[in-house]
Protein backbone atom coordinates (compact mmCIF):
# COMPACT_ATOMS: atom_id res chain seq x y z
CA UNK A 1 0.00 0.00 0.00
CA UNK A 2 1.31 3.43 -0.95
CA UNK A 3 1.60 6.12 1.74
CA UNK A 4 0.66 9.78 1.61
CA UNK A 5 1.23 12.75 3.89
CA UNK A 6 -1.70 14.96 4.79
CA UNK A 7 -0.63 18.39 3.60
CA UNK A 8 2.53 19.85 5.07
CA UNK A 9 2.17 17.85 8.27
CA UNK A 10 4.25 14.81 9.12
CA UNK A 11 1.09 12.70 9.48
CA UNK A 12 1.64 9.85 7.04
CA UNK A 13 -1.21 7.45 6.27
CA UNK A 14 -2.10 4.82 3.71
CA UNK A 15 -3.15 6.34 0.36
CA UNK A 16 -6.62 4.97 1.01
CA UNK A 17 -8.30 5.05 4.41
CA UNK A 18 -11.37 3.23 5.67
CA UNK A 19 -14.57 5.03 6.63
CA UNK A 20 -16.19 3.07 9.44
CA UNK A 21 -19.60 4.76 9.83
CA UNK A 22 -21.59 2.25 7.82
CA UNK A 23 -20.56 -0.58 10.12
CA UNK A 24 -22.72 0.90 12.88
CA UNK A 25 -25.16 3.39 11.37
CA UNK A 26 -26.98 5.00 8.45
CA UNK A 27 -26.80 2.22 5.84
CA UNK A 28 -29.35 -0.16 7.32
CA UNK A 29 -29.09 -2.10 10.60
CA UNK A 30 -25.72 -2.23 12.43
CA UNK A 31 -23.55 -5.05 11.15
CA UNK A 32 -22.33 -8.00 13.21
CA UNK A 33 -19.69 -6.72 15.62
CA UNK A 34 -17.30 -9.66 15.37
CA UNK A 35 -17.47 -9.63 11.58
CA UNK A 36 -16.63 -5.92 11.56
CA UNK A 37 -13.73 -6.41 13.99
CA UNK A 38 -12.38 -9.06 11.64
CA UNK A 39 -12.81 -6.73 8.66
CA UNK A 40 -11.00 -3.87 10.40
CA UNK A 41 -8.07 -6.10 11.30
CA UNK A 42 -7.95 -7.49 7.75
CA UNK A 43 -7.77 -3.91 6.47
CA UNK A 44 -4.64 -3.39 8.59
CA UNK A 45 -3.18 -6.64 7.23
CA UNK A 46 -3.79 -5.28 3.70
CA UNK A 47 -1.88 -2.09 4.47
CA UNK A 48 -4.62 0.36 5.46
CA UNK A 49 -3.46 2.49 8.37
CA UNK A 50 -6.08 5.30 8.42
CA UNK A 51 -9.46 4.74 10.09
CA UNK A 52 -12.30 7.25 10.31
CA UNK A 53 -14.99 7.26 12.99
CA UNK A 54 -16.99 9.76 15.10
CA UNK A 55 -18.95 9.86 18.33
CA UNK A 56 -22.05 10.62 16.21
CA UNK A 57 -21.85 7.28 14.39
CA UNK A 58 -24.24 5.04 16.25
CA UNK A 59 -24.12 7.29 18.26
CA UNK A 60 -21.08 6.13 20.22
CA UNK A 61 -21.08 2.48 19.11
CA UNK A 62 -18.79 2.98 16.13
CA UNK A 63 -15.99 4.42 18.26
CA UNK A 64 -16.35 1.44 20.60
CA UNK A 65 -16.13 -0.97 17.67
CA UNK A 66 -13.07 0.73 16.18
CA UNK A 67 -11.42 0.95 19.58
CA UNK A 68 -11.88 -2.73 20.32
CA UNK A 69 -10.77 -3.84 16.85
CA UNK A 70 -7.62 -1.74 16.70
CA UNK A 71 -6.49 -1.85 20.34
CA UNK A 72 -4.10 -4.82 19.78
CA UNK A 73 -2.45 -3.02 16.82
CA UNK A 74 -2.86 0.56 18.00
CA UNK A 75 0.74 1.52 17.24
CA UNK A 76 0.28 0.57 13.57
CA UNK A 77 -2.72 2.78 12.80
CA UNK A 78 -3.97 6.36 12.66
CA UNK A 79 -7.42 6.92 14.15
CA UNK A 80 -9.50 9.97 13.28
CA UNK A 81 -12.66 10.89 15.19
CA UNK A 82 -14.89 13.94 15.51
CA UNK A 83 -16.68 16.29 17.89
CA UNK A 84 -19.26 18.96 17.24
CA UNK A 85 -22.75 17.54 17.62
CA UNK A 86 -25.17 17.69 20.48
CA UNK A 87 -26.17 14.07 20.97
CA UNK A 88 -28.74 12.22 22.98
CA UNK A 89 -26.61 10.74 25.80
CA UNK A 90 -28.67 7.54 25.67
CA UNK A 91 -27.90 7.13 22.00
CA UNK A 92 -31.57 6.73 21.22
CA UNK A 93 -31.82 9.39 18.51
CA UNK A 94 -29.79 11.17 15.88
CA UNK A 95 -27.88 14.35 16.62
CA UNK A 96 -30.08 17.19 17.87
CA UNK A 97 -27.90 20.14 16.93
CA UNK A 98 -24.31 21.34 16.80
CA UNK A 99 -22.20 22.08 19.87
CA UNK A 100 -18.57 23.17 19.69
CA UNK A 101 -18.39 24.99 23.01
CA UNK A 102 -14.91 24.50 24.48
CA UNK A 103 -16.18 22.60 27.54
CA UNK A 104 -18.15 20.27 25.27
CA UNK A 105 -15.12 19.65 23.04
CA UNK A 106 -13.03 18.68 26.06
CA UNK A 107 -15.75 16.35 27.38
CA UNK A 108 -16.19 14.67 24.00
CA UNK A 109 -12.44 14.16 23.63
CA UNK A 110 -12.26 12.41 27.01
CA UNK A 111 -15.23 10.18 26.16
CA UNK A 112 -13.77 9.35 22.74
CA UNK A 113 -10.44 8.40 24.29
CA UNK A 114 -12.25 5.93 26.56
CA UNK A 115 -14.32 4.41 23.78
CA UNK A 116 -11.33 4.15 21.45
CA UNK A 117 -9.25 2.50 24.19
CA UNK A 118 -6.35 4.85 23.56
CA UNK A 119 -4.46 7.64 25.28
CA UNK A 120 -4.24 9.89 22.22
CA UNK A 121 -6.52 10.75 19.28
CA UNK A 122 -4.39 10.99 16.14
CA UNK A 123 -6.68 13.36 14.24
CA UNK A 124 -9.59 15.21 15.86
CA UNK A 125 -12.05 16.87 13.48
CA UNK A 126 -14.73 19.43 14.14
CA UNK A 127 -17.59 17.49 12.54
CA UNK A 128 -19.61 20.55 11.51
CA UNK A 129 -19.04 24.25 12.10
CA UNK A 130 -21.00 25.69 15.04
CA UNK A 131 -22.08 29.21 14.04
CA UNK A 132 -22.59 30.19 17.68
CA UNK A 133 -18.97 29.53 18.72
CA UNK A 134 -16.08 31.55 17.23
CA UNK A 135 -13.88 29.17 15.27
CA UNK A 136 -10.86 30.68 17.04
CA UNK A 137 -12.22 29.29 20.32
CA UNK A 138 -12.66 25.87 18.73
CA UNK A 139 -9.14 25.84 17.30
CA UNK A 140 -7.73 27.12 20.59
CA UNK A 141 -9.42 24.33 22.54
CA UNK A 142 -8.01 21.67 20.22
CA UNK A 143 -4.61 23.38 20.50
CA UNK A 144 -4.84 22.95 24.28
CA UNK A 145 -5.70 19.26 23.82
CA UNK A 146 -2.68 18.85 21.53
CA UNK A 147 -0.41 20.52 24.06
CA UNK A 148 -1.83 18.23 26.75
CA UNK A 149 -0.88 15.19 24.65
CA UNK A 150 -4.47 14.00 24.18
CA UNK A 151 -4.70 14.87 20.47
CA UNK A 152 -2.01 14.90 17.78
CA UNK A 153 -3.58 16.80 14.88
CA UNK A 154 -6.58 19.10 14.20
CA UNK A 155 -9.05 18.61 11.38
CA UNK A 156 -12.25 20.21 10.11
CA UNK A 157 -15.20 18.87 8.12
CA UNK A 158 -17.45 20.66 5.62
CA UNK A 159 -15.98 24.04 6.57
CA UNK A 160 -15.83 27.02 4.24
CA UNK A 161 -12.54 28.58 3.20
CA UNK A 162 -12.76 31.67 5.42
CA UNK A 163 -13.50 29.52 8.46
CA UNK A 164 -10.57 27.27 7.57
CA UNK A 165 -8.24 30.27 7.32
CA UNK A 166 -9.34 31.65 10.69
CA UNK A 167 -8.92 28.29 12.41
CA UNK A 168 -5.58 27.61 10.73
CA UNK A 169 -4.20 30.91 12.08
CA UNK A 170 -4.79 29.67 15.65
CA UNK A 171 -3.92 25.98 15.30
CA UNK A 172 -2.66 24.55 12.00
CA UNK A 173 -5.34 22.44 10.34
CA UNK A 174 -3.87 19.14 9.19
CA UNK A 175 -6.82 17.84 7.18
CA UNK A 176 -10.19 18.89 5.84
CA UNK A 177 -12.86 16.25 5.33
CA UNK A 178 -15.51 17.15 2.76
CA UNK A 179 -17.58 15.16 0.35
CA UNK A 180 -15.74 14.89 -2.97
CA UNK A 181 -16.18 12.51 -5.87
CA UNK A 182 -16.98 12.50 -9.56
CA UNK A 183 -20.56 13.41 -8.71
CA UNK A 184 -19.81 16.02 -6.00
CA UNK A 185 -17.10 18.32 -7.31
CA UNK A 186 -17.83 21.56 -5.45
CA UNK A 187 -14.50 21.46 -3.49
CA UNK A 188 -12.67 22.15 -6.75
CA UNK A 189 -13.93 25.73 -6.88
CA UNK A 190 -12.48 27.28 -3.72
CA UNK A 191 -11.55 24.57 -1.25
CA UNK A 192 -8.78 22.69 -3.07
CA UNK A 193 -6.84 25.85 -4.03
CA UNK A 194 -7.06 27.08 -0.42
CA UNK A 195 -5.83 23.76 0.97
CA UNK A 196 -2.94 23.73 -1.48
CA UNK A 197 -1.99 27.28 -0.47
CA UNK A 198 -2.12 26.50 3.25
CA UNK A 199 -0.59 23.03 3.08
CA UNK A 200 -3.67 21.19 4.41
CA UNK A 201 -4.47 17.60 3.44
CA UNK A 202 -7.85 16.61 2.01
CA UNK A 203 -9.87 13.56 3.06
CA UNK A 204 -12.85 13.02 0.74
CA UNK A 205 -15.76 11.24 2.38
CA UNK A 206 -18.33 9.35 0.29
CA UNK A 207 -15.75 9.05 -2.53
CA UNK A 208 -17.96 6.40 -4.13
CA UNK A 209 -21.12 8.51 -3.96
CA UNK A 210 -22.59 6.51 -1.06
CA UNK A 211 -22.31 3.39 -3.18
CA UNK A 212 -23.75 4.77 -6.40
CA UNK A 213 -20.42 5.01 -8.21
CA UNK A 214 -19.79 1.29 -7.74
CA UNK A 215 -22.32 0.65 -10.50
CA UNK A 216 -24.23 -1.72 -8.24
CA UNK A 217 -27.17 0.65 -7.65
CA UNK A 218 -29.75 1.55 -10.31
CA UNK A 219 -33.28 2.94 -10.51
CA UNK A 220 -34.73 -0.40 -9.34
CA UNK A 221 -32.57 -0.78 -6.23
CA UNK A 222 -34.47 -0.76 -2.93
CA UNK A 223 -32.88 0.16 0.41
CA UNK A 224 -33.60 -1.03 3.93
CA UNK A 225 -36.14 1.20 5.70
CA UNK A 226 -33.41 2.39 8.09
CA UNK A 227 -31.04 3.37 5.26
CA UNK A 228 -30.67 7.15 5.17
CA UNK A 229 -30.30 7.14 1.39
CA UNK A 230 -34.10 6.84 1.27
CA UNK A 231 -34.22 10.50 2.34
CA UNK A 232 -31.63 11.87 -0.11
CA UNK A 233 -32.84 13.74 -3.22
CA UNK A 234 -29.99 12.26 -5.25
CA UNK A 235 -31.27 8.76 -4.50
CA UNK A 236 -34.86 9.16 -5.70
CA UNK A 237 -35.72 6.68 -8.42
CA UNK A 238 -35.83 9.46 -11.01
CA UNK A 239 -32.43 10.83 -9.99
CA UNK A 240 -30.83 7.39 -10.03
CA UNK A 241 -32.13 6.82 -13.54
CA UNK A 242 -30.81 10.20 -14.72
CA UNK A 243 -27.44 9.75 -13.01
CA UNK A 244 -26.82 6.40 -14.65
CA UNK A 245 -24.95 8.29 -17.38
CA UNK A 246 -22.05 8.78 -14.96
CA UNK A 247 -21.93 5.04 -14.25
CA UNK A 248 -21.86 4.35 -17.98
CA UNK A 249 -18.83 6.65 -18.28
CA UNK A 250 -17.02 4.94 -15.39
CA UNK A 251 -17.87 1.56 -16.87
CA UNK A 252 -16.34 2.42 -20.23
CA UNK A 253 -13.10 3.65 -18.65
CA UNK A 254 -13.04 0.61 -16.34
CA UNK A 255 -13.32 -1.75 -19.31
CA UNK A 256 -10.25 -0.14 -20.90
CA UNK A 257 -8.27 -0.48 -17.68
CA UNK A 258 -9.51 -3.96 -16.73
CA UNK A 259 -10.88 -2.45 -13.54
CA UNK A 260 -14.26 -1.77 -11.92
CA UNK A 261 -16.22 1.52 -11.89
CA UNK A 262 -15.46 1.91 -8.17
CA UNK A 263 -11.74 1.52 -8.78
CA UNK A 264 -11.80 4.17 -11.51
CA UNK A 265 -13.74 6.56 -9.26
CA UNK A 266 -11.15 6.16 -6.49
CA UNK A 267 -8.17 6.27 -8.86
CA UNK A 268 -9.54 9.53 -10.29
CA UNK A 269 -9.59 11.06 -6.80
CA UNK A 270 -6.09 9.85 -6.00
CA UNK A 271 -4.84 11.39 -9.25
CA UNK A 272 -6.16 14.86 -8.43
CA UNK A 273 -3.57 15.77 -5.75
CA UNK A 274 -0.83 13.83 -3.91
CA UNK A 275 -2.25 15.01 -0.55
CA UNK A 276 -5.76 13.61 -1.11
CA UNK A 277 -6.65 10.48 0.90
CA UNK A 278 -10.15 9.10 0.19
CA UNK A 279 -11.92 7.09 2.89
CA UNK A 280 -14.40 4.74 1.20
CA UNK A 281 -16.51 2.80 3.65
CA UNK A 282 -17.50 -0.83 3.34
CA UNK A 283 -18.73 -3.73 5.42
CA UNK A 284 -17.70 -6.41 2.92
CA UNK A 285 -14.28 -8.00 2.47
CA UNK A 286 -14.55 -8.25 -1.32
CA UNK A 287 -15.37 -4.54 -1.53
CA UNK A 288 -12.38 -3.74 0.69
CA UNK A 289 -10.14 -5.72 -1.66
CA UNK A 290 -11.69 -4.00 -4.67
CA UNK A 291 -11.13 -0.54 -3.19
CA UNK A 292 -7.52 -1.30 -2.31
CA UNK A 293 -6.98 -2.34 -5.94
CA UNK A 294 -7.67 1.25 -6.99
CA UNK A 295 -4.34 2.41 -5.57
CA UNK A 296 -2.39 0.54 -8.23
CA UNK A 297 -4.42 1.88 -11.18
CA UNK A 298 -2.56 4.53 -13.18
CA UNK A 299 -4.70 7.12 -14.92
CA UNK A 300 -2.68 9.06 -17.50
CA UNK A 301 -3.13 12.75 -18.23
CA UNK A 302 -5.07 11.69 -21.33
CA UNK A 303 -7.31 9.43 -19.23
CA UNK A 304 -8.04 12.27 -16.82
CA UNK A 305 -8.82 14.68 -19.68
CA UNK A 306 -11.16 12.11 -21.22
CA UNK A 307 -12.97 11.58 -17.91
CA UNK A 308 -13.28 15.32 -17.25
CA UNK A 309 -14.49 16.03 -20.76
CA UNK A 310 -17.14 13.31 -20.63
CA UNK A 311 -18.18 14.12 -17.06
CA UNK A 312 -18.66 17.79 -17.95
CA UNK A 313 -21.43 16.74 -20.34
CA UNK A 314 -23.34 15.05 -17.51
CA UNK A 315 -25.58 17.05 -15.18
CA UNK A 316 -25.99 15.26 -11.86
CA UNK A 317 -29.62 15.19 -10.73
CA UNK A 318 -30.64 15.71 -7.09
CA UNK A 319 -29.17 17.60 -4.14
CA UNK A 320 -26.75 15.92 -1.72
CA UNK A 321 -29.13 16.34 1.22
CA UNK A 322 -32.69 17.51 1.86
CA UNK A 323 -32.73 21.26 2.59
CA UNK A 324 -33.40 20.79 6.29
CA UNK A 325 -30.37 18.51 6.68
CA UNK A 326 -27.86 20.34 4.52
CA UNK A 327 -26.41 22.39 7.36
CA UNK A 328 -26.51 19.94 10.21
CA UNK A 329 -26.15 16.40 8.98
CA UNK A 330 -23.14 14.50 10.24
CA UNK A 331 -22.97 12.21 7.27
Amino acid sequence: MQKRKLGNSDLEVSALGLGCMGMSASYGPPKDKQEMIALLRTAVDRGITFFDTAEAYGPFTNEELVGEALAPIRDQVVIATKFGFKLDPEGQQEQIGVDSRPAHIRAVAEASLRRLKTDVIDLLYQHRVDPSVPIEDVAGTVKDLIQAGKVRYFGMSEAGVQTIRRAHAVQPVTALQNEYSLWTRTPEQDVLPTLEELGIGFVPFSPLGRGFLTGKIDENTSFDSSDFRNSLPRFTQEARKANQALIDLLGSIAAQKQATPAQIALAWLLAQKPWIVPIPGTTKLHRLEENIGAVSIELTADDLREIDSAASQITIQGARYPDELESKTGL
